[in-house]
């Protein structure tokens, strides 16, 4: 028996996620953690997340013959090499990106989310073995103080946290918009009430696919047009909408969305689970289709938020008002849409030279 079959993530009760399997038993830890991070009211992505990354990693443990107690610095690069050097199955290995990475690799991003596991995993040890060394070495304070800490009464004193020297660095790339023919392509060939409306909210309020998931009908104000929604974090926000959008969601409601004792917003349409709340798997499977159908590669459910992004900066609205749109926890995430709104910047560049010439 491999590895792979001895050790698995399941879900156990209420949120919480567990290692299953054969020998399960020899990683008490992770499940411990793993229900420390769901007894602290995370969002059920954030155990589940970690826990396929502490997959991953006791796995790796496995293979190697390693336990747990024994993880040392030295245990940790030996890991992040793996990660670094292992090829992800059914992708191409002859495929480099413009930079000549190979693109069957994992991702610096993968691997600094596994790191921020191990990271909280040998931490909540220390919390209960304090006498134990933490084999996760610090390194120099993050650039800000996370929202949450910013926001306390005390928040003023916070300095931000000490970050792990074994991070790698990360590309800053921009976000992914859908162009005008794009856009038009893929929202003609949706031809549901309920598809339209998904797509409305992306796309002219700027809603994220999570977001959009957890509407519930009470949530939306279809005649002040306003739309009440909990985003990342439990932050909560207000959100206006558009006029055609509410549109699209009274018809939904009035002639699509079937009976249904949920209160969610949006619910399966069709099938042994018709009148189920709409899924993440769902929802990608509906824009997978319908941008295969419209030939638009890119037509992924974020990229439409990224095009309301996209539309607001090119609009010239302030980064403040953009950032409470966008539900962002810092400024500095809300500025990259601006490097997307080439018209608004060179328009900008071009009166900003126009005054210095004059005063020549």
């Amino acid at each position: 028996m491999t590895n792979q079959h001895t050790l698995r993530l399941e879900a156990g009760t209420d949120v919480a996620w567990m290692l299953s399997g054969p020998n399960a038993d020899n990683y008490p830890l992770v499940n411990q953690y793993l229900g420390y991070l769901a007894d602290r009211n995370y969002s059920p992505r954030t155990p589940r997340a970690y826990g396929y990354d502490l997959l991953a990693f006791c796995r790796w443990l496995e293979s190697r013959n390693y336990v747990l107690e024994s993880v040392t610095t030295n245990t940790v690069l030996d890991f992040m090499r793996h990660c670094r050097e292992t090829s992800i199955e059914r992708r191409p290995a002859n495929v480099l990106s413009m930079t000549g990475k190979r693109l069957d690799h994992y991702s610096a991003t993968t691997i600094n989310h596994r790191l921020a596991a191990l990271t909280g995993l040998f931490t909540f040890r220390t919390l209960r073995e304090p006498d134990l060394r933490n084999p996760m070495p610090s390194g120099r304070e993050a650039r800000r103080v996370s929202a949450e800490e910013r926001s306390g009464l005390l928040g003023h004193l916070v300095r931000p946290k000490r970050r792990s020297v074994l991070r790698l660095r990360e590309p800053r790339r921009l976000p992914r918009s859908l162009n005008r023919r794009e856009t038009a392509d893929l929202l003609s060939s949706l031809r549901t009430w309920r598809d339209r409306s998904l797509a409305g909210l992306m796309l002219l309020s700027g809603l994220r696919s999570g977001e959009l998931l957890t509407l519930d009908v009470s949530d939306v104000d279809i005649g002040a047009r306003w739309i009440r929604v909990l985003g990342k974090g439990a932050k909560e926000r207000r959100v206006p909408l558009d006029v055609e959008v509410a549109g699209l969601i009274q018809t939904y409601l009035l002639t699509e969305r079937p009976e249904s004792s949920s209160t969610r917003l949006f619910l399966v349409a069709k099938g042994p689970n018709r009148g189920q709340p709409l899924t993440a798997a769902g929802l990608r499977t509906i824009f997978r289709y319908h941008r295969l159908k419209a030939g638009v590669p890119a037509g992924h459910p974020h990229a439409l938020r990224h095009t309301f992004g996209t539309a607001m900066a090119e609009a010239g609205v302030d980064l403040e008002v953009m950032q409470a749109l966008l539900g962002h926890a810092h400024v500095d995430t809300t500025a990259r849409y601006i490097h997307l709104a080439p018209t608004h910047v060179k328009a900008e560049y071009d009166a900003a030279r126009t005054r210095l010439r004059a005063r020549t």
